[in-house]
Formats: structure tokens, sequence, C-alpha cells
């Protein structure tokens, strides 16, 4: 999906960037291909037994040890994931949800990893976490600066002008 750029301020250079959907997205996609990369290190030499030892034989059979993203839950991955309103208030608050529902996930992680090979880069991934969150923050705090009305949660900005 395109979203018209953001223009934000960046605390603490106060450099000015757009920040397109583009952008953003790709780089959620690239934190999906990381967590994949790491969990088909993991697995990519497993035994027999170690699968079922592991509880991992109901996933091995459908994928063997290829990436298939799901959520712990056993739920796959699906455009679902992207619930876009139009409506820049809802969507920047729906965007704070997922960074913190993110960084809960890595923070989940980080307390069974014991290895530094995957502990490392869950903790940068959890980091960007909270930048995104920031810079939502900070995305939504500007929007409803501008906004030039008594209840801005009473319309939708960019479709009632």
């Amino acid at each position: 999906m395109y979203r018209k750029p953001h223009r934000i301020m960046l605390a603490p250079k106060q450099r000015e960037r757009n920040i397109t959907g583009a952008s953003e997205g790709t780089e959620e996609l690239a934190h999906l291909e990381m967590v994949g990369t790491i969990v088909y290190q993991l697995t990519r030499c497993l035994t027999p037994e170690q699968i079922e030892e592991a509880g991992f034989a109901d996933y091995f059979v459908d994928h063997t040890t290829g990436v298939y993203p799901q959520a712990a839950s056993g739920t796959p991955f699906s455009a679902a994931t992207f619930a876009v309103t139009g409506d820049p208030i809802a969507d920047l608050n729906e965007d704070l949800a997922a960074e913190q529902k993110a960084r809960l996930s890595y923070d989940n992680i980080l307390r069974f990893a014991d290895d530094p090979d995957v502990a490392e880069p869950i903790k940068f991934l959890r980091e960007r976490e909270i930048v995104h969150y920031q810079r939502f923050g900070e995305g939504l705090r500007l929007l409803t600066d501008r906004l030039d009305s008594k209840n801005f949660y009473a319309f939708n900005p960019s479709f009632d002008k």
C-alpha cells in the first residue's frame, strides 16, 4: 500500500526526514527476514529425535525447515496484519500498538535466548521497535497539533475537510 510521505523532525539531531510507507514497510519486512533467518539457522540441522522432542514435528511436516511466517500460536502471517483505516489518527495509533507488541515479543524471546548469536540481533530489532514507536508518537503529536478542530476524534482528517 502506498502512503504519502510523512515529514517529521527526528530527535536528537533535529533533521527533517521523509518517511514513506515503502521505507517503513521495507524495514519491517527486513525484521521478518532477520527473525526467519535466525529460526532457519537454529533448525536446519535438527535430527528427527530433536524435531519430536522440541514439538516441531507438525511444523516440520508442512514446511521442513523452511521459513513460514507465523505467530508462536501457529497463526500464519496474513495481509490482515496491516489494519489500515484511512484515518491517520487511527492508523498511527494502530502503528504505535504494533510497535509495542513487536517489542514485547522481542522481550519475551530474550527471556529464553541464551545464545548470543540469537540475542544480539533480537536486541537490535527490539531497539528499532522502540525508535519506530517514538517516531510514530511524534507523528501523532504533530498531526493532532495541526488539526484545526475542537474535537479531532470526531472526524477523519484525511476525508472530512
